[in-house]
């Protein structure tokens, strides 16, 4: 069987900063230090009033499709992931490929909240086995601004905007997709909830409104913290174990951007050197599907990721989802 291959990733965060001390300026309790002790974050990137995810994804795409050497009439199918789309119909993914002018490619959404990009990784690479596709872009993107309620310290200070991409294909030479790995526990989904837009609260009254049923909830935050760290562990150890390889084969583990003090947990449990993990959290925060996929691109561009290397790219997110993908750089 042809294997599946990167031939290109792009990413893309808005110009806008909101800084710890932008919070602290609205009024927030908290300040600067506070954030940073706890999560990590230093600012995050906000998208304008106009800009959709879909906006943010082609910006993206464009950068992927430039850095692979392809036309967007290439594509044979787009898939984006994301929990923040343009609009509940049509998808997010229907909207890009009309800014990409891509009518050939058949387009869909996928929705596993911070796993997305892994979750739409597999999508992808199902296609490309099955020979049903040659050319595919993935994409995850976020608007999570839109998201919050700028009153919940547990929330508003994590979260911001952006996009990256991938795009795969079957054969030929470049970096390897080698494996996908995926879970959900649609039991615990309510650990991290965004009620708003879907059958429970539409049409939109005063009334949901009021109650904050469109902003993003987390419950029970440290019982979340302790569940997270299990789920990106296992999701390692996964990982490493139906590949046959060890820990200490990985050059870089380039996560979900979820917490820093998480991945300090993370490193510790599996007795990972912490400077193998690599963070983007400071300087965007946490965003959601697109947080792994714009690391990897930046890894890429800055050249911390060297040809022959293995890259794990484990995920945690509301769902609950969780999972891995393993890469071996060319």
């Amino acid at each position: 069987m042809e294997r599946v291959r990167i031939a290109g990733t792009g990413s893309y965060v808005p110009p806008k900063r909101l800084t710890n001390q932008d919070l602290q300026n609205m009024g927030l309790d908290t300040s600067d230090e506070w954030i940073r002790t706890r999560t990590g974050v230093g600012e995050r990137r906000i998208a304008e009033p106009e800009v959709a995810t879909s906006d943010l994804a082609l910006e993206a795409a464009r950068r992927a499709l430039a850095a692979a050497g392809w036309s967007a009439r290439d594509l044979d199918l787009i898939v984006v992931a994301t929990i923040t789309p343009d609009t509940c119909c049509p998808s997010a993914a229907n909207w890009l490929q009309a800014k990409l002018d891509a009518p050939q490619a058949v387009s869909f959404d996928v929705t596993a909240a911070c796993s997305g990009f892994v979750f739409a990784l597999n999508v992808a690479e199902q296609y490309l086995k099955t020979g049903a596709c040659r050319r595919v872009l993935v994409a995850a993107a976020e608007v999570m601004s839109r998201t919050l309620d700028y009153t919940d310290r547990a929330t508003c200070i994590l979260w911001g905007d952006g996009a990256g991409a991938a795009l795969l294909t079957r054969g030929g030479e470049g970096p390897e997709l080698i494996s996908t790995h995926l879970h959900t526990d649609g039991a615990r989904g309510q650990d991290l909830l965004l009620p708003g837009g879907g059958s429970r609260t539409t049409p939109i009254s005063h009334e949901s409104v009021a109650r904050k049923l469109h902003t993003l909830k987390m419950i029970e935050a440290n019982l979340s913290f302790r569940i997270a760290v299990r789920g990106f562990v296992d999701a390692i150890k996964e990982c490493v174990a139906a590949n046959g390889i060890g820990l200490e084969d990985i050059a870089w583990f380039i996560p979900h951007q979820a917490n820093l003090r998480m991945f300090r947990s993370i490193a510790d449990t599996l007795k990972i050197p912490f400077e193998r993990f690599y963070v983007t959290l400071d300087k965007y925060g946490n965003i959601s599907s697109a947080s792994c996929a714009i690391s990897l691109d930046e890894a890429v561009r800055d050249g911390s990721i060297r040809p022959g290397q293995l890259i794990c790219l484990p995920v945690f997110g509301g769902g609950l989802t969780w999972g891995s993908a393993l890469i071996r750089w060319a």
